[in-house]
């Protein structure tokens, strides 16, 4: 799927004028897309320092760090937004990571591929092989994706730890969708896009 809809709807969630800690932020496209369109303010952490650099170039404020240790630098409550756009899977402890995303911030934004969208479903089960699409486009053998999980995986864990879920956004193709019931979503959507708060 293009990230051109991921960010759109992103953007579309953040208030103008907030403060935003983005996490595993990449080349830094999305948060520089929210400094010029919402007037936002905040930093990026990022681990790959090619990434980091791109990120720097943009002229953002960047750290080079590993989210998996936490984010004990940042008081409780500094950031009105945490963001973590497609790296909720590829972290060693992604309990650990939203936990503290919603200790620094008042609202979090947790966008992941969808392991059980319908075309990965039937890749599985007609190839007997580990799937591949558009949001999953690694081998096997070189995904940096570790915890894939599901829509209603997500809603169990959420309901587990008392996180309540106070948007969700849904994404297949070229099309976003709100309000469907969570088993059409969890089939239909190649990703999700949750906003959270405790």
């Amino acid at each position: 799927m293009s990230r051109t809809l991921n960010y759109k709807q992103v953007t579309r969630l953040v208030e103008e004028g907030s403060k935003v800690l983005d996490l595993g932020m990449g080349d830094g496209y999305l948060f520089k897309k929210l400094q010029t369109e919402k007037k936002i303010t905040g930093i990026g952490i990022e681990l790959n320092p090619d990434e980091v650099i791109k990120s720097v170039e943009r002229g953002l404020n960047v750290i080079q760090g590993n989210i998996d240790e936490g984010l004990k630098q940042f008081a409780d409550k500094s950031f009105d937004y945490a963001i973590l756009n497609f790296t909720l899977q590829s972290t060693q402890k992604p309990d650990y990571v939203i936990d503290e995303m919603l200790r620094v911030s008042k609202k979090a934004i947790v966008a992941f591929p969808n392991f059980a969208y319908w075309r990965v479903r039937f890749y599985l089960f007609f190839k007997g092989k580990m799937p591949k699409s558009r949001a999953l486009p690694y081998e096997w053998y070189n995904t940096p994706n570790i915890h894939l999980n599901t829509i209603e995986d997500f809603f169990e864990f959420c309901k587990s730890r008392n996180i309540r879920i106070v948007d969700s956004i849904y994404l297949a193709k070229k099309r976003a969708r709100k309000g469907i019931s969570k088993p059409l979503a969890n089939f239909f959507s190649e990703e999700a896009i949750f906003v959270l708060t405790k």
